[in-house]
């Protein structure tokens, strides 16, 4: 990213009406795919308050079309704020860049048109609206973790639970996320299947 984007992203100020129910990380990574090399992060400009929406929209999209393992992550930067009013003292999240959202992907064809067509997505940043990279300076104020986790199963696997609550507890893995480093697996509960994550640390995989 060019100096004179990464001072118009750096620019904005932070909105007073965040959304403080937005969550921090996606769910990320498909079948078989523990990473993706050619993956790196991108900034995609929004309409004003259309920052949540985006992600959500976004989001199930990837999963609809199964871009899971080309479309990794999507992040809505957020800052713990302490607000003052009547004289108390109230710690509260928001977004780090409004009208920003971070998109962890590999970039082609498919990808680029899945995200730029995203409703209330208005382009990438970068010169002409050509989709630049951050660099690793320019991701390491946002927390963002560039660690890559291997793991040897993916969606669709079977795999056994072998310490924690759900210990001796087996499911086919539904969702993996890299940046929780959590498998999530549905479980009778109740008589019924509810989704839980697990820590990648509680569980193997079942060989076939």
């Amino acid at each position: 990213m060019s100096e004179e984007m990464e001072k118009d992203l750096l620019s904005d100020e932070v909105s007073s009406d965040a959304d403080t129910s937005a969550e921090n990380v996606a769910d990320t990574e498909n079948a078989g795919a523990s990473t993706n090399e050619n993956a790196h992060w991108y900034v995609v400009h929004t309409y004003s308050g259309y920052e949540n929406k985006v992600k959500d929209n976004l989001e199930k999209t990837i999963e609809n079309r199964h871009l899971e393992n080309q479309i990794l992550e999507v992040r809505i930067p957020l800052q713990d704020v302490v607000e003052v009013k009547n004289g108390a003292h109230k710690k509260v999240q928001r977004k780090m860049f409004p009208g920003y959202v971070l998109v962890n992907m590999d970039m082609n064809d498919e990808t680029w048109y899945v995200v730029r067509n995203t409703r209330g997505v208005t382009g990438f940043v970068g010169p002409g609206s050509k989709p630049v990279p951050l660099t690793d300076a320019e991701i390491k104020p946002l927390g963002i973790k560039t660690d890559t986790v291997s793991v040897n199963f993916g969606v669709g696997d079977e795999i056994a639970v072998i310490a924690g609550v759900w210990k001796d507890t087996a499911g086919v893995v539904q969702r993996m996320d890299f940046g929780k480093q959590t498998a999530t697996i549905n479980v009778d509960l109740f008589g019924r299947e509810t989704p839980v994550e697990i820590s990648f640390a509680e569980v193997r995989k079942i060989d076939s």
